[in-house]
């Protein structure tokens, strides 16, 4: 009895059981990966049904241990560089019979599943895990067939993942034992040495960015997207911590999904069957769509629970600030199903702006939509990278660099030639600081952002007086239903006024360096769409 009352307060968890029978396991349900996963000792059972379960060491995705290979597909075509990093054929040859090696004496969890609710760009998938929580997840994230499905299907692109397998590398090619490596000709994606589900995830959407652009013509975009009770589509641009999951997550909208979609000559349909969502102080005051999703067949990662209970404490950052959770779609009342809307009629690009000088809402008109679908800028977040502690200036090319296989002018021409034909208003939504920067300033309140967001949406700010901001040339609207009026000019809410002239100078200088790489691309118009100093 000692056994079932010991409650995992601190951040030590017992190591999964090395046991193992050589069985494989295929496309099991729910419940029974969960069993499997308490009896391996992978993880816990919360109060609320959720299994509570530790990424390890990484409890971010390591951008600098993802790898393309490069041969005759890839070479001409991929985006090569720090975020692109070429692997060797022969190397990934090596490093797959090592794998297949390892796993011959292993158990092993298999699930087939798909991504794109499009019938037209769906990709079918074989997943190979050696957790079972590794396995629920991807049931959770990605589209699950049905029975009738399941008898005739074939995979298009296949995951390895092993966290217990290391490479070496001295002889394998990588520069740390842990790696993500996609091979685009062989269609397969190998994980090693990492127990951070969301390797896996964002591999997939990787493939896909390469896929769907490069040979359908398809924007594939690092986004969510919600549709009111008319249809009306609205897409969410943003780095994760930024507020995609919670913003889209609204019950006076229906959900289409909340991280990866593609945008079609008619359409938008997700990438996934799940969501994937920070919960650091989730509360149901909150976000009670994603605070009542939390329940048994939910993952919860790198979290702990409240001494002497298995309530999840949301607030404790002992083992990270990147505390997820991972739950199918369904889980939210009002999601759409299948995950398919209509073209947008707007589109929110999200930034958490760590200087705290770029207004809460904005209006762009055509040149700053592309100028700033290029820059991508933002924060990032404490804990969603290795390394990452507090919010770290960036930009991100459209919104959504580290997962782009593509030059992001390729991405971001078609953008241009979606928005241009169906005249969409964009708008841009700072969900970061304000009265200062980080350290200084305070967090935008979610309130403010989801009045704004409601406003535009509505058509109601069609009818407000709009400044010009004098450093940037944003249309900022001066007043918002439910929103202090003061709040809308960053300038306002700062101390001393000549600090934020200053700041919001740096920035834009931030931004003007920044856009050097791509001004071969860029035309006059976009060029229009600069910070006016």
């Amino acid at each position: 009895m000692q056994d079932l009352v010991l409650t995992p307060t601190l951040p030590s968890y017992p190591q999964p059981h090395t046991d193992t029978s050589g069985k494989v396991f295929s496309n099991l349900s729910p419940a029974e990966l969960i069993e499997h996963a308490l009896r391996r000792k992978e993880g816990f059972l919360s109060s609320n049904g959720a299994l509570v379960a530790d990424t390890g060491k990484f409890t971010g995705r390591s951008p600098q241990d993802r790898y393309i290979v490069r041969d005759a597909k890839t070479a001409d075509a991929v985006w090569w560089g720090e975020i692109n990093i070429p692997f060797d054929e022969e190397k990934f040859d090596q490093l797959l019979a090592k794998m297949k090696n390892h796993l011959a004496d292993k158990d092993l969890f298999v699930r087939y599943a798909s991504a794109g609710a499009d019938p037209n760009h769906q990709m079918r998938l074989k997943i190979v895990n050696t957790l079972a929580w590794h396995n629920l997840f991807c049931y959770n994230m990605f589209l699950r067939p049905s029975k009738d499905e399941l008898k005739s299907f074939q995979s298009d692109f296949t995951i390895i993942c092993a966290p217990d397998f290391e490479a070496d590398p001295a002889v394998d090619g990588t520069k740390s034992p842990n790696f993500a490596i996609l091979d685009l000709s062989r269609r397969m994606i190998l994980i090693g040495g990492t127990a951070y589900a969301g390797e896996m995830k964002k591999g997939i959407f990787s493939v896909l960015n390469f896929l769907l652009p490069h040979e359908k013509g398809v924007l594939s975009m690092h986004c969510s997207a919600n549709q009111g009770k008319d249809g009306d589509t609205a897409i969410f641009f943003g780095l994760s911590g930024t507020g995609k999951t919670t913003l889209s997550a609204d019950p006076d909208r229906q959900l289409i999904g909340d991280d990866e979609h593609g945008w079609t000559s008619d359409s938008v349909f997700n990438f996934e069957g799940g969501c994937y969502a920070k919960v650091v102080d989730l509360t149901r005051e909150k976000e009670p769509e994603i605070f009542d999703a939390i329940k048994f067949g939910s993952i919860v990662e790198n979290t702990r629970f409240k001494p002497g209970t298995r309530e999840i404490d949301f607030t404790n950052r002992s083992v990270t600030e990147n505390t997820r959770t991972a739950y199918p779609i369904h889980y939210i009342p009002n999601a759409v199903l299948p995950s398919i809307g209509g073209i947008p009629k707007n589109i929110f690009f999200l930034t958490a702006d760590a200087f705290g000088v770029i207004p809460p809402i904005s209006k762009l008109n055509k040149s700053q939509a592309m100028y700033h679908f290029i820059s991508g800028y933002t924060a990032k977040v404490a804990g969603t990278e290795m390394g990452v502690t507090e919010p770290k200036l960036t930009f991100s090319a459209c919104f959504g660099a580290a997962f782009l296989p593509l030059h992001p002018t390729e991405y971001a021409k078609l953008f241009g030639e979606k928005m241009e034909k169906h005249e969409v208003n964009v708008w841009l939504i700072n969900t970061g600081w304000t009265g200062g920067a980080y350290g200084t300033g305070s967090r935008m309140k979610l309130s403010h952002t989801r009045a704004m967001i409601k406003a535009a949406l509505e058509g109601s700010l069609e009818y407000a007086p709009f400044r010009k901001d004098p450093i940037f040339g944003f249309s900022v609207p001066e007043i918002c239903p439910n929103v202090p009026f003061e709040v809308l000019n960053p300038r306002n809410t700062w101390k001393n006024a000549e600090d934020y002239d200053r700041t919001a100078n740096e920035l834009a200088n931030a931004f003007i360096t920044n856009f050097e790489k791509f001004k071969e691309f860029a035309d006059e118009n976009i060029l229009k769409g600069a910070p006016l100093r």
